[in-house]
């Protein structure tokens, strides 16, 4: 494969059958292997109730189970199945192009949350990361699988994970600075009751004192 024209794009792949997922990685290397792409990782993964995603079968662990190594595929799976994956349309759906302003048009939807929502709760999907010089050859062997393929640049999905990672950041810092603002207005009323219960002590003497004036 001519790596000038092979274009490294991330896609991720759902199904109505555990069955036919499976099926697709072992085709997925077969067309690596007789060189019509190349694979760097994959993984097969399901979504739990809670909106968390189980890894059951991967290639490329080294990258995938190393997420500190920056393996995209990886590095995917944390982002959409940890607590940032609810806001990007995990377990919910939603959409959320504009939290992350990546671009002016409304209609446009996050990367992350078109991945996130072929990763579906009971349902084994498949992610990978892939240089292919024509998207028909793997659409092809995926939709004999009945797969519905979603596929987005690595440069995309990288750059809007980056963006995920500071929003998310960003929300650790809001939710520290709200537990502090709690925690002091809660030491505050502690301060205050103790304060006025003072009060009580004082004024109890003052009318015995009054009395004999």
């Amino acid at each position: 494969m001519s790596e000038l024209i092979a274009r490294e794009n991330v896609v991720a792949v759902q199904f109505e059958q555990d069955a036919e997922a499976y099926e697709a990685l072992t085709r997925l290397k077969e067309l690596s292997s007789q060189g019509q792409l190349r694979l760097t990782a994959a993984a097969l993964v399901e979504r739990d109730e809670d909106g968390h995603v189980e890894v059951k079968e991967e290639i490329g662990a080294e990258q995938i189970a190393g997420m500190a190594t920056g393996g995209i595929v990886g590095l995917l799976i944390g982002i959409i199945g940890g607590p940032l994956g609810v806001l990007i349309g995990g377990a919910t759906g939603l959409m959320v192009g504009s939290l992350f302003d990546l671009d002016d048009d409304e209609g446009t939807e996050s990367v992350l949350s078109d991945i996130s929502r072929s990763v579906r709760v009971g349902h084994t999907a498949l992610l990978a990361e892939v240089h292919e010089q024509s998207p028909q050859v793997l659409d092809a062997a995926m939709a004999a699988l009945s797969g519905t393929v979603v596929r987005r640049s690595v440069f995309d999905v990288e750059a809007e994970m980056a963006v995920a990672n500071e929003a998310q950041r960003e929300a650790k810092r809001k939710a520290r600075e709200q537990l502090h603002e709690q925690r002091a207005a809660e030491r505050k009323e502690k301060v205050q009751a103790k304060v006025e219960d003072l009060k009580l002590k004082l004024h109890g003497h003052k009318p015995a004192a009054h009395a004999n004036s």
